[in-house]
């Protein structure tokens, strides 16, 4: 596998980068310099520009390079990773993957992130994740309960700092995937992406109070031991119920949250 080189990757004009598009930050919203991203890497991997098995330059170098937050690169990665076109690797890096055949299951991220079909893929998860979780009690590894375990105090200790909680929330289900045993489980939920855990569309629409989000994000992982605690002792039916009614729950919070924000109310009532 070779890195890309930063030497050469620049962003070409009329891309994501303030300086050269001349608008201030203040001006130009996030998910359209997200979406000039994903453009700019998907026409690079297409064109082949970067080939399959190219390490993509790090979040800090993306950033330098577009003149974007963070926030911004990681929405565009994960979309990226949605599409099937990257696969990051927690603590290494990411990096581009063959091209997918004709038919391969995939949606396109832009309408997972931007519109209420987020609601039609819970549908998907409930059904596909309460199996997951039922073959994952039955065929998980000691490594991958450790895999479960580390991304479930990630979670936690992001919570208490107000940090990302998004990442450690799609690699605990994705563990759970990778425990069935079967592959294509793994790779529905890598191509699905973080862009489906729903808060991302909650905290793009809606502010919470920060006590009041903290609050939330600890009943969702309050949900997550509880599936957690199946698989590690091995009792199929208790973990298929627990990611039901954690998805359910997920699928309800997020209807309650469009309703709140087509009412014009505070998110805050989420969390109650």
């Amino acid at each position: 596998m070779s890195k890309l080189s930063t030497a050469n990757f620049t962003a070409p004009a009329g891309s994501a980068t303030e300086a050269s598009a001349g608008v201030s930050p203040a001006r130009r919203r996030p998910r359209g310099l997200a979406h000039e991203l994903v453009e700019d890497f998907s026409g690079r991997i297409q064109s082949q520009v970067l080939k399959a098995g190219d390490k993509l330059p790090t979040e800090s170098e993306i950033m330098r390079a577009f003149g974007v937050s963070r926030t911004v690169v990681r929405e565009a990665l994960s979309r990226l990773q949605a599409a099937g076109l990257v696969e990051t690797h927690h603590g290494i890096g990411t990096f581009v993957l063959e091209a997918q055949a004709p038919g391969m299951f995939r949606i396109d991220p832009s309408d997972i992130a931007a519109s209420v079909d987020v609601l039609a893929v819970l549908e998907l998860r409930i059904s596909l994740e309460t199996e997951s979780a039922g073959l994952a009690a039955l065929r998980r590894s000691e490594q991958n309960l450790l895999a479960m375990r580390q991304a479930l105090d990630d979670f936690a200790s992001h919570v208490e700092v107000a940090g990302d909680t998004v990442s450690p929330d799609f690699r605990f289900h994705q563990e759970i995937a990778r425990a069935t045993g079967n592959r294509y489980f793994g790779d529905i939920m890598a191509h699905l992406g973080t862009t489906i855990i729903p808060r991302t569309r909650i905290s793009s629409a809606m502010r919470m109070a920060p006590e009041l989000r903290a609050q939330y994000l600890q009943k969702v992982n309050r949900e997550h031991e509880e599936v957690y605690d199946a698989i590690a002792r091995q009792d199929p039916e208790s973990a298929r119920a627990a990611m039901r009614i954690h998805l359910t729950n997920s699928r309800e919070r997020l209807r309650r949250a469009q309703a709140l924000a087509q009412a014009g109310q505070s998110a805050d009532d989420l969390a109650r």
